[in-house]
């Protein structure tokens, strides 16, 4: 979908009162559905779809749909989580005649997606989250995530291996409990090469700021951390930031490694091609379709970059054992004794507690051994 086209749908839709008036109805204006295929869908990013990162991941997601018979895509990447976004989904249902919608970013969900599964009750709506929730939220609307704090601590596991410094890096966005895992994710998976390894963690406050990436990515080379990564929309900056400086990357979201093809170790990534290939199969059938989607690496869901050339031959034999262990089923990140960096005890000898939607929300501290704050 050309941004030319992506305007003149918009402007369309500005006249649609006026075409109302002469006695043709919005939710069934003809425009764009002549050589409409079996079923439309949707699809929008709050940023470009080649950032090398979350909205990339999704794009190629999508683009992975573009081969099934009797599927049409639509997207249209840049759209902020302001009502902009409530007017790309009317666009799309209304010009494109989409059936199903996926609007992928976190503040896409509340009030904008809710209000127009409202306006278009016979419109699948599912956001990529873990916000819905079945006794106050319409059946038209949903949710899908992955289990990626798997992901992070795989990263982890070649990170400690390969830290000298004994010191890792975080670029984080947000406080919410999905970073938080990541964030304790990754030093826990450090910390099962060398319990003595520590992670100093930097929340920029947006998810997209390049600026304080490069700020925060700098300021954690300077304190002497050798390995990082991130939890950002774009690790692109934090990425090449970071081989600039000298030191090690492990990636998110999708594949960084051609950004720093000597520094980069490994990456969490989303594999959201097997999610809406899901989805669409469900679509076509005429089956109802789920209203909470949940998986990990054993389901396909997440899936882990190649490892890069850096790593070395131990790092890759505990990598290839716990990958296998997690592939089994059941493996549990978070376990006691734990205590948070604030000296609380969050699990105890013997308790372990499973990477599910859950647990997430309650997920409110950092665990000892990450120098960093969640205020």
């Amino acid at each position: 979908m050309t941004d030319r086209f992506m305007l003149s749908r918009r402007q369309l839709l500005k006249t649609s009162a006026a075409g109302a008036a002469l006695g043709l109805a919005s939710a069934s204006f003809p425009i764009g559905r002549a050589f409409a295929a079996a079923a439309t869908v949707g699809f929008i990013y709050v940023g470009p779809k080649d950032d090398y990162g979350y909205n990339q991941a999704h794009a190629e997601g999508a683009a992975a749909l573009k081969g099934v018979e009797g599927i049409s895509i639509v997207e249209e990447e840049n759209v902020p989580e302001t009502v902009d976004v409530q007017k790309t989904m009317e666009s799309m249902i209304n010009l494109d005649g989409a059936s199903l919608i996926f609007p992928t970013s976190f503040g896409y969900f509340d009030p904008h997606m809710l209000a127009m599964c409202a306006k278009f009750p016979d419109v699948q709506f599912r956001h990529c989250g873990g916000m819905w929730n079945k006794d106050k939220h319409p059946m038209n609307a949903g949710s899908y995530f992955g289990y990626i704090g798997m992901g992070q601590y795989l990263n982890g596991v070649v990170a400690g291996h390969t830290s000298k410094t004994k010191k890792l890096g975080f670029v984080a966005a947000k406080p919410i409990p999905q970073v938080l895992l990541n964030i304790n994710s990754f030093l826990l998976g450090a910390r099962s090469v060398d319990p003595t390894i520590t992670c100093q963690v930097i929340f920029t406050g947006e998810w997209s700021l390049a600026v304080k990436e490069a700020e925060a990515t700098n300021a954690l080379v300077d304190q002497g951390a050798d390995v990082i990564t991130c939890h950002v929309d774009s690790p692109k900056v934090v990425v090449e930031t970071a081989a600039g400086r000298g030191a090690f990357v492990c990636g998110y979201h999708a594949n960084q490694s051609p950004l720093a093809p000597e520094k980069y170790l490994t990456g969490a990534e989303w594999n959201w091609a097997k999610v809406y290939k899901m989805f669409v199969d469900d679509l076509i059938a005429g089956k109802p379709l789920p209203n909470f989607t949940r998986g990990g690496l054993a389901d396909g869901f997440v899936k882990m970059s190649p490892l890069g050339p850096a790593v070395s031959e131990p790092a890759r034999k505990q990598f290839d054992a716990t990958l296998a262990e997690m592939m089994k089923g059941g493996f549990s990140v978070i376990k006691g004794p734990l205590k948070s960096n604030k000296g609380i005890v969050v699990a105890t000898e013997g308790q372990a507690f499973a990477e599910t939607a859950i647990e997430l929300e309650s997920m409110d501290y950092l665990v000892e051994g990450v120098v960093g704050s969640t205020a």
